[in-house]
């Protein structure tokens, strides 16, 4: 009973000893091919579909300069972004790049390629975009739109009330569809889960230094706060990460 109440109480500490790969001792089992979970999510029946530009990226960006102004921003305008700059976001955290007979590679590492992560923008501020939640379709590069409405206070009440989630252009929330990871990886998957969304996130904030627009990423959240309002499980697919963009204030 007491070594329980320690896992819970150090569950942290716990999972990263459970989790840790040891020389002889790796799990065995064979990959269900049959039952390999879908790469991609599609909702049937949204709102409405949006295509995306086409990403048409700016040829005179200096990628080190870049790398060196990267930083978080926490204080945003009024202004608004445009989907040209939606779609560029959008493409740089998990756009396809290129197509083999083995799988579609993205603009993402993932481990073993299988792509968990999902991105639903919550619009608040876009040219040409009602605001509301929509669900990114990777693979047609188009936004899904799911529910309409001004969702702002709820997402910052669900990234523990922080004022940024608020006053940006888009709240980014970021879900990790388990079994796509579980399926190869078992246990040890949620280690790679949070890794693959770190990807994103750090290429979210290149492409919005890029953009000359301020970015920030939210690891504090109320996970099923967050899932209530994208009406998933918490554990099938579940909420793990925010990242905000909007124009800078100067």
């Amino acid at each position: 009973m007491n070594e329980n109440m320690d896992q819970l109480k150090k569950y942290g500490d716990y999972f990263q000893q459970k989790s840790k790969y040891i020389r002889g001792e790796l799990p065995r089992h064979r990959l269900d091919w049959a039952n390999k979970p879908a790469q991609y999510k599609f909702y049937k029946n949204p709102i409405t579909k949006i295509a995306l530009p086409k990403p048409d990226f700016p040829e005179n960006i200096d990628f080190w300069n870049v790398m060196l102004r990267r930083r978080s921003t926490r204080s945003f305008n009024e202004e608004p972004l445009t989907m040209e700059q939606v779609g560029l976001l959008l493409f740089g955290m998990s756009g396809i790049t290129r197509v083999s007979s083995r799988m579609e590679y993205r603009t993402v590492p993932s481990a073993g390629g299988l792509y968990p992560i999902e991105i639903y923008p919550v619009i608040n501020n876009v040219k040409d975009l009602n605001k509301g939640i929509y669900h990114y379709n990777i693979k047609d590069h188009e936004l899904e739109f799911l529910k309409e409405g001004d969702y702002r206070s709820e997402v910052a009440k669900g990234c523990l009330d922080q004022a940024i989630a608020f006053h940006s252009a888009i709240n980014f929330i970021w879900t990790a569809v388990i079994a796509r990871s579980k399926w190869k990886y078992l246990q040890r998957c949620y280690r790679y889960v949070y890794l693959d969304c770190g990807h994103l996130a750090q290429n979210l904030y290149l492409v919005a230094e890029s953009l000359k627009i301020g970015a920030c990423t939210i690891g504090a959240i109320y996970d099923q706060e967050l899932n209530t309002i994208l009406n998933v499980d918490g554990k099938e697919e579940t909420a793990i990460y925010v990242g905000v963009v909007g124009n800078r204030n100067q």
